[in-house]
């Protein structure tokens, strides 16, 4: 397995500079990667019409977030849905597979993601204080760390550490359409190995599961699960982390078995019985919020834990998911 490195300690945490983050990102992609990467984000960041899977990204017009915030206000619903996003629960969702290896039966991923933690500072702690309670073996985080789509990231990689200082196991991630390929190289400081259309073993007495990881699919349009496949066993069981679901058939015609992703945040306001005003995202509803199935891939879409361009939720509780792998047991005959 490839172990990230440990975490740093949060006192007085020093991230790099512009120079240092180029340097590390030509190390880790290769020059010309790195400049088309960063060359996408500049030609494209706070892009509003026209870019990626979506027509409109509400994200990138600053006065969307004024007017949904006023409205807010002026109803009195702002601080209950201030409230509501804080109160951050924990879900279970069981993964049955008969490609599971004996091993790995009962083996638990931590799954974050959508944290937006420089907007959600209640909810963050929140988090940390429930990841203290639990049992799992090892965590991933699905994208959108951020709350803006460009500017300053150091204050969410203070969020970020505080998190990751809390989470007892190795960390994997990948990025989503709120967060820059710069923060990466100080991801990897923190003991989280982002995963560049990349793929890692996982291995649990003498037995292996794989992981792997696409860049922004949804914005950006960076992923390439080609690469992220490479190599992958076809008869073992694959896991694909994606920020967002967008990508299912191409992840379910790869050969995974497991896709991790959010995105979405559930609609994050939405209509009684948790019905979504809108999922910002190509995909059918179903795809929209928890578990769902295409083929033999199971997949499972979370409604995250923070909160994007109104720190408010409604109908939508923010959540942690705990993913328990089961083996489903085969009979000798079949």
């Amino acid at each position: 397995m490839d172990d990230p490195s440990p975490p740093r300690s949060m006192n007085s945490p020093v991230f790099l500079d512009c120079d240092e983050v180029k340097r590390r990102l030509d190390a880790r992609l290769g020059p010309v990667h790195a400049r088309q990467r960063l060359g996408i984000e500049r030609d494209h960041e706070a892009q509003a019409f026209g870019q990626g899977l979506t027509l409109l990204h509400m994200e990138n017009l600053p006065f969307s977030h004024a007017v949904i915030e006023g409205v807010l206000r002026l109803t009195g619903m702002f601080w209950v849905g201030r409230h509501n996003a804080a109160r951050v629960r924990v879900l279970t969702h069981e993964v049955v597979s008969d490609r599971l290896p004996a091993s790995f039966d009962g083996y638990t991923i931590l799954h974050l993601t959508d944290l937006h933690c420089d907007m959600n500072p209640r909810a963050m702690a929140n988090i940390a204080r429930l990841i203290d309670g639990l049992d799992y073996d090892l965590c991933v985080w699905t994208g959108d760390y951020r709350g803006q789509t460009y500017g300053d990231y150091k204050p969410c990689l203070q969020g970020l550490l505080r998190l990751r200082e809390a989470i007892t196991t190795d960390v994997y991630a990948v990025l989503g359409n709120h967060d820059t390929i710069c923060m990466a190289p100080d991801m990897e400081r923190m003991g989280v190995r982002v995963l560049l259309n990349e793929n890692v073993s996982i291995e649990r007495r003498g037995a292996r599961v794989y992981l792997a990881g696409v860049d922004d699919a949804h914005f950006y349009r960076v992923d390439n699960i080609e690469k992220a496949a490479a190599d992958l066993p076809d008869e073992d069981f694959s896991i694909l982390l994606s920020h967002t679901p967008e990508i299912y058939r191409q992840a379910a015609h790869a050969g995974f078995r497991l896709m991790l992703c959010g995105h979405t945040h559930g609609g994050q306001i939405c209509l009684p019985g948790g019905i979504p005003l809108t999922l910002d995202a190509a995909i059918p509803r179903r795809l929209g919020r928890g578990a769902w199935k295409f083929g033999a891939m199971t997949g499972y879409t979370s409604v995250g834990a923070g909160s994007s361009i109104v720190p408010v939720r409604f109908n939508c509780p923010p959540e942690i998911t705990l993913h328990r792998l089961l083996r489903r047991n085969v009979s000798p005959s079949q």
